[in-house]
C-alpha cells in the first residue's frame, strides 16, 4: 500500500490570519503546572514538529489547540477562530495515536459514516486513496494492524479538507516503507498551504521532515527554529572509536580531558560526548590502542537531551 496524491489543491496561502497563534498559555491541574507560558507562532504551509519529554506539557497544549480544554489563561486561536469554531468550519483535523475507531466496521465504512457528519467532505474512494487504504476498504477495523488504524485515522482526518492537521504520533506502527510514504503525501499537502503540526518520538522524522522544530520542557517553550538551528544548540561533537576490552582507567583518563562531558561504551564502540574533539582524537591515538576513530556534529537527539535534561531521550 501507497500513499498516492489525489486532493486537489488548496487555495493559495495569501495574507491573513496565522494558521496557530497560541499565546501566553497556562494551565495547571491541581498544583501541576502542566503549561507555563508557552507562546507559539505558526504561519500557513509550516510542518512543525513539537517535541519534548513525558509530562513536557505537549499534550495539555495540544488539546487546548483542538478546543478539548481551556487555558487559565491566555489565548488560542487558529487561522483566526476560536478552535471550536474552527474545527466545526471542519478546518481543522486531528491524526490521533489511539481510540476513536469502530472495531467492528470496515474500513470504508467507518469513513463513509464519519463522512456523514460534516456537511461537504472530500469522497469515501478519494480519502481511501489518498491514505493509502482503498485495498483494505473491506477489512473490519479490528483486523487491521495498527500502522493500518493510523493510516485509516489520517484518512478520517482528511474527509473535511483541512487547512490545518494537528497529528499525535502518526506513524505509530507503521513499517519504515510506510512511514516514508505518510510523510511525502503530507509534505506534498504542506507544499500546497496546509499547515501540519506533529508530535513524534521517531526523531529522525522531525529532523528530515519538519521546517521547524519546537521544544518543550516543563510547561514551556526552551527551543524553536530549523533542525539545524536546534542541533547547534547543542555544543561540542561526538567522537567515536573501536576499542575492545576497555579498562577502567582507561575511561578515568577520557573523562579526565578537559572538555569531555560524556563517556559511554556500547560492546567495543566507544563514545565519547566533548567540547575538544582534537584533544580527545590525539588521546586515542597515541595513548590506546583506539581505532576506527570518528567525529561527527552533535545530533538531534543529543540536543533534545541537553535542552531538555530527559535522560530517558524519550520524546513521547
Amino acid at each position: 500500500m501507497t500513499f498516492t496524491d489525489t486532493l486537489p489543491t488548496p487555495a493559495p496561502a495569501g495574507p491573513g490570519p496565522l494558521a496557530i497563534d497560541l499565546r501566553g498559555l497556562h494551565k495547571s491541574f491541581g498544583t501541576v503546572r502542566a503549561v507555563d507560558g508557552i507562546d507559539l507562532a505558526i504561519a500557513p504551509g509550516e510542518v512543525v514538529a513539537f517535541l519534548g519529554p513525558n509530562g513536557a506539557g505537549k499534550t495539555t497544549t495540544i488539546d487546548m489547540l483542538l478546543g478539548l480544554a481551556r487555558p487559565d489563561s491566555g489565548s488560542v486561536s487558529v487561522l483566526g477562530l476560536d478552535p471550536n469554531r474552527a474545527i466545526a468550519e471542519g478546518r481543522v483535523s486531528a491524526v490521533m495515536q489511539s481510540g476513536g475507531l469502530l472495531k467492528d466496521l470496515t474500513v470504508g465504512e467507518t469513513v463513509e459514516l464519519t463522512a456523514s457528519f460534516f456537511r461537504a467532505s472530500r469522497s469515501v474512494g478519494e480519502v481511501l486513496a489518498r491514505a493509502g487504504i482503498a485495498d483494505i476498504a473491506d477489512r473490519k477495523v479490528g483486523k487491521c494492524s495498527g500502522g493500518q488504524q493510523q493510516r485509516l485515522r489520517f484518512a478520517l482526518a482528511l474527509l473535511p479538507d483541512p487547512d490545518v492537521i494537528v497529528l499525535d504520533e502518526p506513524t505509530t506502527g507503521m513499517d519504515v516503507e510506510g512511514r516514508r510514504d505518510f510523510w511525502t503525501a503530507l509534505r506534498t499537502d504542506a507544499s500546497r498551504g496546509r499547515t501540519i503540526l506533529f508530535a513524534t518520538h521517531y526523531l529522525e522524522e522531525a529532523d528530515a521532515y519538519a521546517d521547524r522544530i519546537v521544544l518543550v520542557s516543563h510547561g514551556r517553550i526552551v527551543a524553536d527554529g530549523s533542525a539545524a538551528q536546534v542541533k547547534n544548540l547543542a555544543s561540542g561533537r561526538l567522537v567515536t572509536a573501536t576499542l575492545p576490552d576497555v579498562t577502567v582507567a582507561q575511561t578515568a583518563a577520557l573523562e579526565a580531558i578537559p572538555g569531555v562531558q560524556s563517556v559511554e561504551l556500547r560492546k567495543d564502540r566507544l563514545l565519547v560526548r566533548t567540547s575538544d574533539s582534537d584533544g580527545v582524537a590525539r588521546h586515542l591515538l597515541t595513548a590506546t590502542a583506539a581505532s576506527d576513530i570518528e567525529i561527527t556534529a552533535r545530533g538531534l537527539e543529543d540536543a533534545f537531551l541537553a535542552l531538555t535534561g530527559d535522560t530517558q531521550g524519550s520524546a513521547a
